[in-house]
């Protein structure tokens, strides 16, 4: 059985949260001194202590407790004045100790809030809890066609993971947002990643994995009041699959619903080809864990003095910056918010500063460039052109040098890595025809060769100019000046 999207939210509300995980970008791991490094030679960066070996004793990093106070502050949240780790049980095969130093009911970081701008209304989420742990090592599944244990010849593992700080921030429970529950998820890990890049707290790369989700979702029978069982879908990895794991798992789950099933308490994995998820395993309880305070680890009692002198080194937020500019721009508050969208905030901003006008880097960046993006899955801001390159675009076009389609061959040029964009034009031959005697003998060609249109013109029927500026602009291959050329021509026939 199968059910629309819009036929679930006919009969169901649906509450989503979400759990993200961020890899801090420290130095060294969270209770060791092995590099925090991606990218390294397996099994390179380890030493006793992160993989767990008998009598080694774990020391916590400053600067990780020091990083994970600042998201706090950040998402206004309460720090706490003394907590402390705690050991969280389970085998994992990419855990080498077989238990992972966490948090549990003591979590530094509590109650807070990320406001988020969706469809011009801004949602407010509530943050639970901000808490500090070790990150797992990672398994490798060879063989199979899922890339996934089920069906693998055989795993490695590499440790070089276990150890690096991660910080898991997890929501309360979204409820309210109906048909736009989906994009509000979106939305909330773009600003929560443009928040912690801000910070300089971590690279964010979801595609590193230093950014990862978790997305639970239920739905509950519309006017109930009665919130459904929940699934979380686990280790999304890019925004657009936020937004499908949302989208999938109300389906699923209202389709489960509507033939009378019962929805269970699962980890779900999300397949990106497919756009659904499939069952995972099933979701254990906190008391599952067996936690207990660690005992290797001393309690963390951050003084008040220093977690002031940590909210006042915070630097100007993502939403503060944004009302900065949408006021310096004279930006709607929906034309900024497109921009957002687009992840085309900071290129843009860049873009002005190298001396474009607002309204020429909006448009260079949200139509043109937004659409190769588009084309190339990826962001807008991971295409091979630059700010200054995109902004002496629009110096060229303003300068009259190029016309607008003369432009975007430049812009083709420069992705293609064939020099910046003068010395595109140069290469390329792409200069607007100025010669006001070449013009002039073009336009003459263009009127002897239609003498219906000219006698039309001539007659005051000025809109059959189209006519004759397009066989002007195909004559020079698009490099003459169209608003000069229709000059020439009413300067002749009228």
């Amino acid at each position: 059985m199968t059910v629309t999207y819009e036929e679930a939210l006919q009969r169901y509300e649906p509450v989503f949260g979400l759990e993200t995980h961020v890899e801090l970008g420290t130095t060294t791991k969270l209770f060791c001194g092995c590099p925090a490094v991606f990218g390294a030679e397996p099994n390179s960066r380890v030493c006793p202590v992160c993989l767990g070996l008998p009598g080694s004793l774990p020391a916590a990093n400053r600067r990780a407790i020091e990083y994970t106070i600042k998201i706090g502050l950040a998402l206004h949240c309460g720090i706490a004045s003394w907590c402390r780790f705690a050991r969280k049980n389970y085998f994992y095969p990419d855990m080498p100790k077989n238990f992972q130093i966490s948090q549990y009911d003591e979590p530094l970081c509590t109650d807070g809030y990320l406001d988020v701008l969706v469809g011009g209304r801004t949602v407010r989420v509530g943050i639970e809890r901000v808490h500090l742990e070790e990150d797992t090592g990672k398994s490798l599944h060879v063989g199979g066609a899922t890339g996934r244990i089920h069906g693998a010849e055989y795993s490695l593992v590499d440790y070089n993971r276990a150890g690096i700080p991660l910080v898991e921030i997890v929501t309360k429970p979204v409820p309210g947002t109906g048909f736009g529950a989906p994009g509000v998820a979106k939305a909330y890990v773009t600003e929560l990643r443009d928040l912690l890049r801000s910070l300089g707290v971590s690279d964010v790369r979801m595609e590193e994995g230093s950014l990862r989700c978790d997305v639970n979702t239920s739905l509950s029978v519309r006017g109930s009041g009665v919130w459904g069982t929940r699934t979380e879908t686990k280790n999304v990895n890019s925004l657009r699959s936020v937004e499908r794991a949302v989208r999938s798992e109300i389906e699923r789950q209202a389709a489960v619903l509507d033939g009378g099933g019962r929805v269970i308490q699962e980890t779900r994995h999300f397949h990106e080809d497919t756009g659904v998820t499939t069952s995972g395993r099933s979701k254990e309880e906190a008391q599952d864990y067996r936690y207990f305070p660690e005992p290797d680890l001393v309690p963390v009692a951050p003084p008040a003095e220093w977690v002031e002198e940590i909210r006042a080194s915070l630097p100007e937020l993502p939403s503060a910056r944004r009302a900065r500019l949408q006021a310096q721009w004279s930006l709607s508050g929906l034309e900024f918010e497109a921009l957002h969208n687009a992840g085309a905030v900071g290129v843009v901003e860049e873009t002005v500063l190298a001396g474009a006008s607002p309204a020429d880097a909006r448009k260079w960046w949200l139509g043109e460039l937004a659409r190769r993006a588009n084309d190339a899955g990826v962001d807008v801001s991971s295409l091979p052109i630059t700010p200054q390159a995109v902004a002496r675009v629009a110096a060229l076009v303003a300068s009259g040098t190029l016309n607008d389609r003369l432009a975007r061959e430049v812009i083709d040029g420069v992705l293609d890595g064939e020099g910046t964009p003068d010395e595109v034009v140069a290469a390329r031959g792409l200069a607007v025809v100025s010669d006001e005697g070449a013009l002039t003998a073009a336009v003459d060609e263009a009127i002897a060769a239609n003498p219906g249109v000219a006698a039309r013109i001539r007659d005051g029927k000025t809109s059959a100019a189209g006519v004759l500026i397009g066989a002007v602009m195909k004559a020079t291959r698009g490099k003459a000046d169209a608003a000069r050329v229709k000059a020439l021509i009413l300067e002749r026939l009228t």
